[in-house]
């Protein structure tokens, strides 16, 4: 789940509630208060509209062609849709441990049923990631209940188990809220159990930062081919590229020539 709000002081309901908005033509998920969850745009419901989705879709500057992608949280199933969307040869399995977010999903939000290509699983992201080791190549991690971030989802056991569950090359695409008081620790787990070969893009609209480790080397680290790759891969994906390579200076070591890692 995503905590995506320019505060946390929505008004709260029922931790276990499901709650669903509609305004100027973009459907919301909020889950135990009025913070965004999830957003679709009904006319276009593949399109990412928030802008901390379209960050985590980062790894693609470094694995371009996704395959076999494994999501721990569903909300209101943009990135799962998108994928499929845009990646006819992917296959995507979500993990969700709320059923009335995986009913909403369906119901309200336009998550297929029938995709043969898409699995829902109703379960613990934890155990499932630790029983299924090297199946995946991209690893989406979005872990927010009500008003935080998971603590089960961000423990260095989890991440090495994330890094485990990846094909060597994989790519771990983790949502953090840069506000959190823990955020500093969470990164740091990240980059000990991926040797550093870790690189943040904070999102268009602050608060929220991608995370993206790899199982191995960071594959591209110069700005002129991380560049190349992004203007290749703008048409098809629809995502600002560019810019986002522009970003990856702002919480990145980096020289005038690439990014140090």
């Amino acid at each position: 789940m995503a905590l995506f709000s320019g505060s946390r002081g929505g008004r709260t309901r029922g931790a276990d509630e499901v709650h669903v908005s509609e305004k100027a033509g973009i459907r919301y998920l909020h889950l135990g208060s009025d913070t965004v969850q999830s957003a679709m745009r009904i006319a276009a419901p593949h399109e990412l509209v928030l802008s901390y989705t379209r960050a985590m879709m980062g790894f693609l500057l470094f694995h371009p062609e996704p395959r076999h992608v494994l999501m721990i949280g569903l909300g209101g199933g943009s990135l799962a849709k998108y994928l499929l969307h845009t990646f006819p040869s992917a296959s995507v399995t979500v993990v969700e441990n709320h059923p009335r977010v995986i009913a909403a999903a369906h119901a309200q939000f336009m998550v297929p049923r029938d995709d043969p290509r898409l699995s829902v699983l109703l379960g613990d992201g934890v155990s499932h990631v630790r029983a299924y080791p090297g199946c995946c190549d991209v690893l989406m991690v979005d872990g927010f209940d009500a008003q935080s971030q998971v603590e089960a989802l961000a423990t260095e056991d989890f991440y090495d188990q994330c890094r485990l569950a990846l094909e060597p090359g994989g790519v771990l695409s983790v949502n953090l809220w840069s506000s959190d008081s823990r955020f500093d620790t969470f990164l740091q787990r990240i980059e000990r159990v991926f040797s550093g070969q870790v690189v943040c893009l904070p999102a268009e609209r602050k608060g929220n930062v991608a995370v993206f480790a790899v199982r191995g080397r960071v594959p591209v680290t110069r700005w002129d081919r991380l560049r190349e790759r992004a203007r290749a891969l703008e048409p098809a994906t629809g995502l600002e590229l560019l810019q986002f390579v522009g970003r990856l200076g702002e919480l990145n070591p980096h020289s005038e020539h690439r990014l140090l890692l």
